[in-house]
């Protein structure tokens, strides 16, 4: 790594355009690879990021081809988790040999999804702890936080220290996999909820019953998490519940894809969690009402 990089955000919605404006911010040559009416604005205007504590055009390249990605050091990969495989046989022809492909996706089995297909490069996973829309073309619009949470290798040594410089709060964990699954069960306690009610964060815990209900998806995905051998980190129930006070103002992801009529990555989070709980004997009730309560309105004709 050089300490002023290229950079590709392979899929740069709300999460990628914000990680890649704050690298462009700091120096680094960044191209995002994006959604057409998003390159156009992007190309013509700039990337506009409303953050809580700046409004500004960022000047960085867009474009819609997975050859966006050529010659980058780092590729920042967030596209939703269904298209891992396809997105990563993609940009897999245009790669540099010493590239490093850092996963910023919800889920937590995307980055073994993409070393399948990207055998000739590093991969490695991040838990992603940020609230962001896109506002509309070219416009990403911050709600809080934004640290990355990487998995510890050589390779991401050097990566962090240049996130860092970039104002991106940024933590190496030897426990990846237990960081992942821990934001995992955070989406799974708030990503359905916020969707099937298409409301914030914030106003969804004041509902009667509602963090009654965050609580039994929280123990089922313990639960699950026990079995699979994973060892989750810290306090999840704590964790959980200050997400509404630090992100009061967010829709999921999930809502915002439903609002949009797109398909979410629900077969994802809650989805997964029935999956693995019935390879596993356990029951997930709580999960799995959520996960088809959210299919039930994503297939509804619109």
């Amino acid at each position: 790594m050089t300490q002023m990089l290229k950079v590709a955000v392979m899929g740069a919605g709300a999460v990628g355009c914000y990680y890649g404006g704050m690298l462009a911010r700091a120096g680094h040559a960044v191209t995002l690879v994006a959604r057409p009416a998003h390159v156009e604005a992007i190309n013509r205007d700039g990337l506009r990021m409303q953050t809580r504590s700046f409004d500004e055009r960022v000047r960085l390249s867009a474009a819609s081809s997975p050859s966006g990605v050529a010659g980058a050091d780092l590729v920042l990969f967030c596209v939703k988790s269904a298209d891992t495989e396809a997105a990563g046989r993609d940009i897999a022809p245009h790669l540099a040999p010493g590239a490093l492909v850092l996963c910023l996706q919800n889920g937590v089995d995307n980055a073994d999804r993409l070393r399948a297909v990207l055998p000739q490069v590093q991969v490695a996973a991040a838990v992603v702890y940020v609230a962001t829309e896109m506002a509309g073309p070219g416009h990403v619009r911050h709600h809080g936080r934004g640290e990355l949470v990487i998995e510890r290798a050589a390779a991401t040594e050097a990566v962090a220290e240049v996130l860092r410089a970039a104002a991106i709060p940024t933590e190496l964990s030897a426990n990846a996999l237990g960081a992942l699954w821990a934001k995992l069960i955070v989406n799974c306690a708030y990503n359905a909820v916020s969707a099937i009610a298409q409301r914030p964060y914030g106003e969804n815990v004041r509902s009667p019953g509602i963090e009654a209900v965050m609580d039994d998806v929280v123990a089922e995905c313990l639960s699950v998490a026990r079995a699979d051998g994973v060892e989750v980190p810290g306090d999840v129930h704590a964790a959980v519940r200050s997400i509404a006070a630090t992100m009061p103002t967010q829709l999921s992801s999930t809502a915002q894809d439903l609002a949009r009529g797109k398909p979410s990555e629900i077969d994802h989070l809650n989805g997964f969690i029935v999956r693995r709980a019935q390879a596993l004997g356990i029951a997930s009730p709580v999960n799995r009402a959520l996960w088809a309560l959210v299919k039930l309105i994503e297939g509804k004709p619109r």
